[in-house]
């Protein structure tokens, strides 16, 4: 069982900390937090260095969330975010995810979608106004938490909660949304209950005050008259007109007395005023780690770890039972037929289980490192069959207990391992011509389903900065108004219309920019030519994508031979993608795994090996194509200005099969 102690959180659009102070009160430990803010920042280190001084000291304390490299990001249990509230504000402009000012605010929930989806926490805690809840008519909200649930695979508590539910005397309504990873049949978690306050304005101005609740804290503007309806900081006190200031409005949010704040009393407010209400904060966190204990009890019963999987995840286990039975798998060509060259399988495992298969004379023997079973015939080809149709026809997440049950006879404990961070969905000792090959991982691309990656978009990671020079508010408007079907299309033809061109700039994250020049320095310029031709003239075959860039009238200077040294480029990148490269990580040009396993659609499965490169490079260079992920989901294809008052527009790179 996790003590709290052990319980790791990040702190994400921290502010001045106040999910900090409510964890690190409960025992927690903060491994790394972003704030864009400078002033916020310096406020942030000041109170909490002592309390988290690794994380300040190796460099976790982050600035803008959009140029960390999630892989960058320590493991940790929690993730906390008060993301950008004025998207979704009534003091705002109610933009929504479709707000393109002040460095993209309205999408970055999409930073905190790439966290969980790679980082896997045990849970999440986020906060916003009240409005999200409404905002488009439902949408948005709808939208968060379909991708909670549904492509993340959290459960999702939500409530609108008040600081004076925890004690706190100012009414501060907020959308507190939670969910946890893996929760099965426990979904049981519930907000904890109501209590009095603590105190009330009086005792927060030393006088009588005419109110005991305080109005909601607010961000800037200097205030009203004390009748007007608008008012939000002016209270009569002992009959006398009175303003908040900062210690008062520190105590109302919840900070200790002896809180450092900024000397200028306007920066002083606006950090408070968007800060959270620590007790509430508290009070919820408090729950959270409650329920992640009876989460982790649940995982030491037999049985009970079984869950929903993908059909990716599936497709990896079904590999894993085909070849049990086949014992052979064989080879392509670059057209996925197979060739009457084939690998003889002699053991499997994978990162999802921690026993190995191998075939002796005509037995199976499954062992580990505590026991040795030899076990007769337990899956046949027509159990293949049935399981190929299950996955085929599955939704979402879903299970499938056949696979279940044939692990359970095989003696095999299914875990939950395998990560986005391993290129070797299984790993065989396969021999070929008499030679013998040990360990070799292979990674897994299915046709079972939609049809395969081989760069998935990553936000940051794989989104293409371009500026657009002298450009200006109202054109900004005017781009992103364009919603047709094809948007990106679209708007890159106004703004050319409107006389204005396209620089690249950089990849968003520094990671994958550094990667591509590992390969090649020409890579991210050469790569970023290739989207623009893909979004403009939706060319997405890669070779047919190049000769129109290098064999047109504007490149005719490259001529043929230099098309041929781009094309090298390109098989040199599409290799490394497959075999080595993540975006998201610095790669060192090692090959974690030597080959693929295509499962093709009816079932069928053939590999592909570095014995024969040659054919995997035009396997690749064949089949694969530049393709266009969700714009909103990964951030891209609007026209945003940046606080240096630049504008730009990014465009993402995924390339699947």
């Amino acid at each position: 069982m996790q003590n709290k102690k052990d319980i790791k959180f990040i702190d994400l659009f921290a502010g001045i900390g106040g999910f900090h102070s409510a964890f690190h009160e409960l025992g927690c430990e903060c491994v790394f937090a972003s704030e864009i803010d400078e002033s916020a920042r310096i406020t942030y280190e000041r109170n909490h260095y002592s309390s988290s001084p690794n994380m300040f000291d190796k460099g976790l304390f982050n600035d803008d969330i959009r140029n960390i490299s999630v892989e960058e990001i320590p493991d940790f249990d929690i993730l906390c975010a008060g993301f950008p509230c004025q998207p979704f504000s009534q003091a705002g402009y109610k933009q929504g995810f479709s707000d393109s000012r002040d460095s993209e605010r309205g999408n970055l929930f999409f930073n905190i979608v790439d966290i969980l989806a790679a980082k896997k926490p045990k849970a999440f805690f986020l906060e916003n106004v009240r409005g999200i809840v409404n905002h488009d008519s439902g949408k948005t909200f709808r939208i968060i938490r379909e991708i909670l649930e549904e492509e993340l695979g959290y459960s999702f508590y939500f409530k609108v909660v008040k600081a004076t539910d925890y004690g706190l005397p100012q009414h501060r309504p907020r959308a507190f949304m939670i969910g946890f990873r893996d929760e099965g049949f426990l979904k049981s978690f519930t907000f904890p209950p109501n209590i009095p306050l603590k105190f009330n304005m009086s005792d927060v101005f030393g006088g009588v005050c005419s109110r005991e609740i305080g109005f909601t804290l607010r961000v800037g503007g200097a205030g009203s008259n004390i009748n007007d309806r608008r008012n939000w900081d002016s209270y009569l006190v002992d009959n006398e007109v009175v303003r908040i200031q900062p210690h008062h409005a520190l105590k109302i949010q919840g900070f200790p007395d002896n809180f450092l704040l900024p000397n200028s009393k306007r920066q002083a407010m606006k950090q408070l005023g968007n800060s959270v209400a620590v007790d509430a904060i508290k009070a919820c966190a408090s729950e959270i780690i409650e329920h992640l204990k009876v989460i982790d009890n649940r995982e030491k019963v037999p049985n009970l770890h079984y869950r929903k999987r993908n059909k990716g995840e599936w497709t990896e286990l079904y590999t894993f039972l085909k070849l049990i039975v086949d014992k052979k798998i064989s080879l392509g060509d670059e057209n996925l037929n197979p060739t009457k060259e084939e690998f003889k399988v002699h053991k499997i495992t994978t990162l999802n289980i921690e026993e190995e298969v191998i075939f002796e004379n005509k037995n199976i023997v499954v062992n580990n490192q505590d026991r040795q079973n030899i076990i007769n015939k337990v899956i046949s080809n027509e159990d293949i069959l049935n399981i190929r149709d299950e996955i085929k026809n599955g939704k979402k997440t879903f299970d499938i207990q056949q696979v279940n049950d044939i692990f359970q006879n095989l003696g095999i404990e299914i875990i939950n391992g395998g990560t986005s961070s391993q290129k070797s969905d299984i790993i065989l000792d396969v021999s070929h011509n008499g030679r013998m090959f040990e360990k070799e991982g292979f990674g897994i691309k299915s046709y079972l389903g939609a049809k395969p990656t081989l760069l998935n978009a990553s936000g940051s990671n794989t989104n293409f900065v371009y500026e657009i020079k002298k450009f200006d508010d109202e054109k900004l408007k005017k781009i992103n108004k364009i919603t047709t079907n094809s948007k990106i299309k679209d708007r890159l033809q106004a703004i050319y219309e409107m006389g204005f061109e396209l620089e690249f700039k950089r990849i968003e994250a520094d990671t994958m920019q550094y990667n591509l020049q590992v390969l090649d320095k020409e890579l991210p310029s050469l790569l970023s030519k290739m989207l623009l031709q893909y979004y403009e003239k939706r060319t997405n075959n890669l070779e047919g994508n190049l000769k129109e860039i290098y064999l047109s009238k504007t490149e005719m200077k490259h001529g043929f031979l230099d098309l041929l040294g781009y094309q090298i480029k390109i098989k040199r990148f599409i290799i490394a993608v497959l075999l080595g490269m993540f975006s998201g990580k610095k790669w060192n040009g090692d090959f974690l795994s030597n080959g693929t396993i295509v499962v093709k659609s009816d079932g069928s499965q053939i590999a592909f090996h570095i014995i024969k490169k040659d054919i995997l490079e035009k396997f690749l260079f064949t089949n694969v194509k530049f393709d266009t992920p969700s714009t909103t989901r990964h951030r891209f294809g609007s026209v945003y200005k940046e606080r240096d008052g630049k504008f730009y527009i990014k465009l993402n790179m995924q390339i699947r099969f």
